[in-house]
Formats: structure tokens, sequence, C-alpha cells
């Protein structure tokens, strides 16, 4: 295995994952070093300052690498570097809401309002003749709902209408409220349609956030390190990291190196209010390639469960279906989603490669993961280049299934 080392001063704290040869694991060593020498190539360009990729076939590593700088002033990124995940965040919450539906203190089916009651009176806007009219829901949201983003709430840069603006000058993005401010402060906007007829990408995972707080008693953080984060030994993954760590974040380019727009990202060190279940957490590659190794897994990681096999299968298995609108750009053609995932539903279509019945997800900054069931492959991607993101998104994944004999 190729690999740069991590910084002796800092040794990692979050355990390896078993590592063996590209080739035992049927992965060709010549084009993963194309894929080291891609991403070279689009640093020395300044398309991003640095990145990691981690990846593993049948449970092991075959690839891990840290490339170009953690930052536009350097130090080299490191296989421990932190990053900012953003909505890498959902599919760990997605499992702790489902964890508690395990645990039978919840249902997929019921209403939001039931933990959450300001929810009980949420309308629909709906546009007629330039104005905007609030109408009933034809049914509530539910939990369900909030999983799959088929809830009618909405994220503020997802739009422009009338709804979205109401987001554009609230304080929903502020990190400086409580998750019960932030979800009684969404609950007060209109729907953008009807639960269950669109998928709108959305702060609903911010609400399951809160959904969980509500339902364990406990913070968002302590509920997630408890049942998700300690038991994977993900040490290294929380809504904010400590002074001690400054030297190990990654970080963007000032400006975007595509359109020159100043790029502002969330400062890691600082410890929210509000801990964001749809895009809060700061991790590391190796952290979260525990989260991913348990998912492959079925739900375990060495010998420790941290959800059912069936559950899983639920929660990346397609939600949407053919009747279900879908908004916006994010889900590719030949794809829907689960309760959590993005899910792969065809072969082809989609300008990427990729198996039917992949699932994985992103976040805005730039990091990406994959689990390919089909291979028994998954893949950790981390950098911090927003505007880049859906580019190197598509050259991992073209540069990874390259590799796969």
């Amino acid at each position: 295995m190729t690999a740069t080392a991590a910084r002796p001063s800092t040794p990692p704290k979050t355990p390896p994952l078993p590592e063996a040869n590209p080739e035992t694991l049927g992965l060709s060593r010549s084009r993963i070093q194309a894929m080291s020498d891609a991403f070279k190539r689009e640093i020395d360009k300044g398309t991003v300052p640095g990145v990691t990729v981690l990846v593993a076939r049948r449970g092991q590593i075959g690839w891990f690498e840290a490339l170009g700088k953690q930052g536009p002033a350097g130090p080299a990124m490191a296989l421990d570097s932190i990053f900012r995940i953003f909505s890498m965040t959902k599919p760990i919450v997605s499992v702790g809401v489902m964890a508690l539906v395990e645990d039978g203190h919840l249902l997929l089916g019921d209403p939001v309002a039931k933990f959450i009651p300001e929810f009980a009176n949420q309308k629909v806007g709906v546009v007629s003749g330039g104005k905007l009219e609030l109408v009933p829901p034809k049914r509530p949201m539910t939990v369900q709902d909030l999983l799959r983003h088929t809830s009618g709430l909405t994220y503020e840069h997802q739009g422009d209408g009338p709804v979205h603006k109401i987001y554009q000058e609230s304080r929903v993005r502020s990190r400086k409220i409580t998750n019960a401010e932030h979800a009684a402060l969404v609950a007060s906007f209109p729907l953008v349609c009807h639960p269950g007829d669109e998928f709108n990408y959305s702060r609903s995972t911010d609400i399951l956030g809160r959904i969980i707080e509500v339902v364990s008693g406990k913070s968002l953080g302590t509920f997630l390190t408890e049942r998700i984060l300690a038991p994977l030994q993900m040490t290294e993954t929380g809504f904010s990291t400590s002074e001690a760590n400054a030297g190990r974040l990654a970080q963007p380019f000032e400006a975007d190196p595509w359109t020159g727009d100043k790029v502002a990202l969330f400062n890691m060190l600082e410890q929210p209010v509000m801990e964001s279940g749809g895009g809060g957490l700061v991790s590391t590659t190796m952290d979260y390639a525990r989260f991913a190794l348990m998912l492959r897994n079925g739900g375990t990681l060495d010998g420790v469960r941290i959800i059912g096999r069936k559950t899983l299968e639920l929660m990346a298995s397609d939600h949407l279906g053919p009747h279900v609108v879908t908004n916006g750009t994010l889900l590719s053609p030949g794809h829907g989603f689960g309760l959590g995932f993005a899910v792969r539903r065809e072969a082809g279509i989609a300008p990427f490669p990729g198996s039917v019945g992949n699932y994985f997800w992103s976040g805005i900054a730039g990091t990406f993961f994959w689990i390919d069931p089909r291979e028994d492959l998954f893949t950790v991607f981390m950098t911090q280049g927003p505007g880049q993101r859906d580019f190197t998104r598509t050259l991992v994944r073209d540069l990874v299934y390259a590799a796969v004999d």
C-alpha cells in the first residue's frame, strides 16, 4: 500500500483498519497510481489544496493516500487531517434515528408533530397569481419523509422562490441557536410542497437531530457519541475539535479558484450551540472509514453491532419510487434516495460508473463516500474545495472504478 505517513507528533487516535496489497483485493496498482497522479495534477493546477483518498475492498484498505496541502499555505495534507464533513453528517444521524426505531421509541410513519408540536400547524406555500398562499398539507409530515427528504422542507440555497426567501431572511443558518429553537423556526416556515410529493434536499436531517434529542433526553452530540461514535472508536469525530488539533485542520482556498468568489466555512475549533444533524460534524478519513466499514459489514464492526442488517437494508433501498418528483441536481439520473443515502437504481444513465445498489452521500465542502455492495468496495474521499465538489466526486468515482479488476 502506498501512503503518506501521518505526522509522528500527532499519531492517529482512531484504530486503523486492516490493510492489504491492492492486487490481493482485486485492485490494479497501476490504475490506482494513475488515480494518484490525476489528483496530483489537479492539485498542481490549483483545483484544490489537497486531498485524501481511502479505497477498501473485501473489508481491507488497499490504498490510503494524502496528497497536496491541508490549506493554501500548508502544511502537507496528512492521513489524520481533520475536515468539515458537512452533509456526510446526515448518514450518521440517520443511523441514529433508525437505532431508536429498532429500540421501539418511534416508527417511520410517526408524524413529526408527535415529537415537535410546532409542526402540527405547518402549512404548504403555494404561489398563485404571483402571491404566496398557505394551504393545509394533504397529510402530516412523517419521520420517513425527513429521512428521504420528501418532507416539504428545503434549504435556503436550493432555490429562489418565496419560501426559500423566507429561509434566507431568517436566523436559520445561525450556529448560536439551540436545536430546539432551530426546529421551531423551521416549523414556522411554509412547506415548499405537500409531504411525500417531491424530493427536496433540505434541513430535514436537522429536524431528525432534534427528534433524537426529544426521544433520548440527551443532546444530539451526546447521543451520537454514546450510540455510534464511541462504539465505532471514531475518536476524532464531533461538532468541533480541540485547540490542540489546530495544526491538523484542512482549509479551502480563500477564494474559489474557478469563480474568484470568497470561500467561508465554519470554524472547527468553535463549539456551536446548534449541533447540526444535517451538516455540523468534523471528522478524519479513517474515522469515517470505520463508519463506512460498519455499513459494509451489515451494521457491525469489531464485534459491536450499531444497526441491524435488515434495518440497514431498508435504509439503503430507494424510498422515492416513480411517483415522487425529484427537484434539483443532487440526484443524478438513474438514482433515488433511501433513508439517509442516495441509492443507485440503474447501471446506466448516470454519467459515472457504479453498480446497482451503490449508496453514498457527500458534503458541500468536497467530502464524499460510497459503498458498493456488489463489488464489496467502499471509498472515502476528503478535501475542502466547495466549488469543485461535483468535479472531484465524479473524478474519484471514475478513477477508483477503473482500478477494479
